[in-house]
């Protein structure tokens, strides 16, 4: 029996004796933690100043008293008290630093009692985001962190975990002095990012702070990575997936057109082909399994940028111009730049992608940022020479044909293009204008970037219905002289001439017998009447009346003051009104009549008929009637 009892006085010595030798730090006393929950950490020289080191943490008694052990073997230390960072530190009463306490053992009453009391929290800028709702299908046991430009976009932050409040709320206080709060919610990696139903790339959420307000209301929708079973596209993406079913059948149609223009339709397919796989990437790519298994997808579209435009710009010259450009290898230096720059992200670490992409301040935003201003330069400069070439084409047609061409598809292409340029420059203004004035635009702009891809992507809709409805137009054209130096003296020139200075300059031609060449085209017109064939051309006529195109051509010009078009009209005009008063054809139609004479359509009878008699072809046949 005493040698039991010895054994428990034994170890009772050795206990105390332990106790002594540690320091004991003791709470009595601190003012109201920032969340109900938040724990109580020690920080100082004996841990490198971690401020929410988990092994250092305090210990709540019973009776409210937090304490934690340190080692006898201390001398001399400096410390603080936080909530677990710095954000959260002990200060003064008045919320203002407090110097470090300082432990130095010759100077304590007690070494190894320390009895504290924490007067006060420094106070700090701060935000207080409170959850409302989070996603059904969130795992029950699910931690939820906020990341964003105050912990350089960290998903599993433990200082910026969101604590689960009483009434169902998750809540964190940021303590930061950013005047613009950029974040996102996760689950704990970049891959279980929070993200807009169905799955899709939710931009960066944005607040800015305001004068006495920094508390932010927001509910998550979804989880990117627990969204299956939801829908999976919007309208927006079911516009941009029509585009594409329309660009593959342009691809399958065009090509069986009978008399296939195949130099210039060929730039047209590629072109379609291209744009339509670009729409296809750019709504796969926002697809939640495809976003996070391969996020680097989404660079894909940014090629369109520098292709889009001078495909076009050699299909107008293609299409339009006999002796088309060459096709310069240097219009595409641009895009091969990107590809090399891109290159360097597509090799790079997917998670490290994943970060690049998700941080607003990451080289990767800017690079893509520097891209698109130089594009978008360089899409105005092809418009605008596409634009003259469409132009000057329409102008120079009339010398050498005798119908107008529909050309409205290339106007109205024209025009889709111009409305996405304008979108485009107001996008940049717009977010140069919520840098500048520090304005929560986010939404904005992706709006505005949406609707710019679905506008673009309605190109495809009208050449599809022009394809299908005017196949004429795509079509093997008419060749003419005046239109064949065209692209020669294009491609041999910069693009940034004036084209009408250096591209359209004529031989002078002499002719000894104007009058009689005069005479001797008259004569020819009004006994074979060949302006009754709709598509009478400069060269038809000069090859029926052994004549060189060019002779004819200043002949008609010089002599008669016309231009080709008007020349020929005239004459169908004049053979319009003989059969109008003509009782054989009483009961043709005043269009029928007009389409008998040589017109192609209506629109450019109503024109010529309304410049060359000053009347409209209604009025003229009510006159007549009246007689």
């Amino acid at each position: 029996m005493w040698n039991i009892f010895g054994v428990i006085l034994l170890t009772s010595i050795m206990f105390a004796n332990l106790v002594q030798a540690q320091i004991h730090i003791e709470v009595v006393k601190h003012p109201k933690f920032a969340l109900e929950d938040s724990s109580l950490y020690i920080s100082g020289t004996f841990n490198d100043w971690s401020p929410g080191n988990e092994s250092y943490k305090l210990t709540r008694k019973a009776d409210g008293v937090y304490y934690f052990d340190l080692p006898d073997s201390l001398s001399y230390f400096e410390y603080k008290f936080t909530q677990g960072g710095w954000a959260l530190v002990e200060g003064t009463a008045d919320g203002k630093a407090l110097n470090n306490r300082i432990y130095n053992r010759p100077l304590q009453n007690n070494p190894n009692l320390i009895q504290v009391t924490i007067e006060g929290w420094e106070i700090q800028p701060a935000y207080t985001i409170v959850v409302n709702k989070i996603p059904e299908n969130t795992p029950f046991d699910a931690s939820i962190f906020v990341m964003g430009n105050f912990n350089n976009w960290n998903p599993a932050d433990r200082n910026f975990k969101l604590r689960k409040q009483i009434d169902g709320t998750y809540r964190i206080i940021i303590y930061n002095d950013l005047q613009k709060l950029e974040y996102k919610f996760t689950r704990g990696s970049a891959s279980s990012i929070e993200s807009r139903p169905g799955g899709r790339i939710l931009p960066n959420r944005v607040y800015q702070r305001k004068k006495n307000e920094s508390k932010v209301m927001v509910d998550i929708s979804t989880w990117e990575d627990l969204s299956a079973g939801q829908q999976l596209y919007s309208v927006y993406d079911l516009l941009l997936l029509f585009s594409v079913f329309q660009g593959i059948l342009l691809i399958i149609t065009i090509p069986t057109i009978h008399e296939y223009n195949r130099e210039a339709n060929r730039w047209l397919l590629l072109l379609i082909g291209i744009t339509s796989l670009i729409l296809l990437v750019k709504v796969v790519s926002n697809y939640p399994g495809v976003s996070r298994n391969l996020p680097k997808l989404q660079l894909v579209p940014d090629f369109i940028l520098f292709i889009y435009a001078p495909l076009f710009y050699f299909y107008i010259q293609k299409l339009l111009f006999q002796s088309p450009t060459k096709t310069r290898l240097i219009y595409f230096i641009p895009v091969v730049i990107q590809f090399f720059i891109y290159t360097a992200y597509f090799l790079t670490d997917p998670a490290v992608f994943q970060e690049k992409l998700l941080d607003p301040t990451s080289e990767l935003k800017v690079i893509r940022f520097l891209m698109a201003s130089v594009a978008m330069t360089m899409n105005i400069y092809y418009w605008v020479l596409s634009k003259r070439s469409i132009d000057y084409y329409k102008v120079n047609f009339r010398d050498s044909n005798s119908y107008e061409q529909n050309l409205q598809y290339l106007s109205t292409v024209l025009f889709i293009q111009a409305a996405c340029l304008l979108g485009w420059v107001a996008t940049f203004i717009l977010a140069a204008l919520g840098n500048i004035l520090s304005l929560e635009i986010t939404s904005s702009i992706e709006i505005s970037i949406e609707t710019i891809w679905i506008v673009f992507s309605m190109i495809t809709f009208f050449l599809g219905y022009f394809a299908i409805h005017e196949p004429d137009i795509f079509r093997l054209p008419q060749t003419t002289p005046a239109l064949q130096n065209f692209g020669k003296t294009v491609s041999q020139q910069s693009e940034i001439n004036t084209i009408e200075e250096k591209v359209f300059e004529k031989e002078e031609i002499e002719i000894e017998n104007l009058e009689d060449e005069m005479a001797k085209i008259s004569f020819f017109m009004e006994k074979f009447k060949p302006y009754t064939n709709p598509k009478l051309t400069l060269i038809d006529l000069s090859s029926k009346m052994k004549i060189q195109p060019h002779v004819l051509s200043k002949v008609i010009n010089a002599g008669f003051g016309k231009n080709f078009f008007d020349y020929v009209n005239s004459y169908r005009i004049e053979e319009f009104k003989r059969r109008v008063e003509d009782p054989h054809y009483k009961n043709y139609t005043l269009l029928g009549i007009a389409f008998d004479v040589g017109f192609n359509s209506k629109t450019a009878f109503n024109r010529s008929f309304k410049k060359m008699t000053n009347q409209t072809p209604s009025s003229f046949f009510n006159t007549i009637k009246e007689y």
